[in-house]
């Protein structure tokens, strides 16, 4: 019942010079993220999507994908603010199975977090140089968000972890939008509770000293769906579910209201082909309501170049290009949905 020391972790500073933003990557990455903001704060009405993977397992089949994605981003820029999910950190329900790339660059290999690092940092620079497209990554270590905060320009905060204190503090500092996802319980108020703290500052402890935040104003919503007692997925993507969220905003005080629908996880049911239907009923409800027009900025798809997902080990035949944590929708069927949102949102 005790801590092993494994190995010493470099300094943030000590990775980010080995895996350097250049000049170059920083005006795109600024770009991006005042187009983003401009999004979130109203000044620009194209929809967002987050896009990609469950989780970011293999670096050539990620840039493979983003590459991909890059080219229809070109056809779609006009309605549609592409936001690639290149997620490293995965979260389990248990503890148990893969935790992502930072823990593991090697999915089958064993754990090693410096490796992981220099790995996650390396994949990140080459999609943004790729495609010069924005990244977004989950916030499931807060206390890693140095080694990596001067390159994501979106981070969410998931269903386990929206409860948690340091979490939630650390969204307040944080210089990019921020999306809280409601709990696993589906409890909105717990939700807006994250929105209102990652808003506001804060004084607290954090990676060895006493700090002050200046509040996150576009920390802003992510509705998941959730798993009640008996462990069913509920969904609540539906018209009366995003106007119940709608009302709450309006009473909530908080900056910038905005809405991202996950149309994956508990809202699918886990049924990754069920996510363009989800996304066709989200924008029929925006298209019905004014109010849910202007408050609901975006959807998140986990999407790869396969559909489905996988298993790994060593006498198992790996699947380029196709999940091994949580079922995704193929790049072929995400790139005529993305097409549909486009047409969708021009009418």
């Amino acid at each position: 019942m005790s801590f092993q020391n494994i190995r010493q972790l470099p300094t943030p500073e000590q990775i980010k010079e080995q895996n350097p933003v250049t000049p170059e990557l920083k005006a795109i990455k600024e770009k991006n993220d005042e187009q983003l903001r401009a999004i979130f704060e109203g000044r620009d009405n194209r929809f967002i999507v987050l896009v990609g993977p469950c989780s970011a397992d293999d670096e050539e089949a990620v840039c493979d994908y983003m590459r991909r994605l890059s080219k229809v981003n070109q056809e779609v820029k006009d309605k549609l603010f592409l936001v690639p999910r290149v997620y490293t950190g995965k979260p389990r329900t248990t503890g148990l199975g893969y935790k992502g790339m930072m823990h593991q660059p090697d999915p089958e290999g064993k754990p090693n977090m410096v490796e992981g690092l220099h790995a996650i940092r390396h994949m990140y620079l080459r999609v943004m140089k790729e495609t010069g497209m924005p990244i977004a990554d989950e916030m499931l270590y807060p206390s890693n968000l140095p080694y990596v905060s001067d390159i994501l320009s979106y981070i969410a905060v998931g269903a386990r972890s929206v409860e948690n204190q340091q979490h939630r503090l650390t969204a307040s500092a944080i210089d990019c939008p921020v999306g809280m996802k409601n709990p696993m319980s589906g409890t909105l108020s717990v939700m807006f509770n994250a929105i209102t703290a990652a808003q506001t500052s804060h004084d607290y402890i954090y990676n060895g000293y006493e700090v002050k935040t200046s509040g996150n104003p576009l920390a802003h919503a992510i509705m998941r769906g959730s798993v009640n007692k008996h462990g069913n997925d509920i969904q609540n993507y539906h018209y009366e579910d995003l106007i119940l969220a709608t009302d709450m905003y309006e009473k909530s005080g908080c900056s910038f209201p905005a809405i991202i629908v996950d149309v994956n996880h508990s809202n699918s049911k886990k049924k990754h082909t069920e996510q363009p239907r989800i996304v066709r009923d989200v924008l029929h409800s925006m298209k019905y309501s004014e109010r849910l027009s202007k408050i609901v900025k975006g959807v998140m798809i986990e999407s790869y170049i396969e559909g489905g997902n996988q298993k790994v080990g060593p006498d198992i035949e790996h699947i380029y290009g196709k999940s091994i944590t949580d079922p995704c929708l193929s790049f072929e069927d995400t790139k005529e949905l993305l097409y549909e949102m486009k047409d969708r949102l021009s009418q």
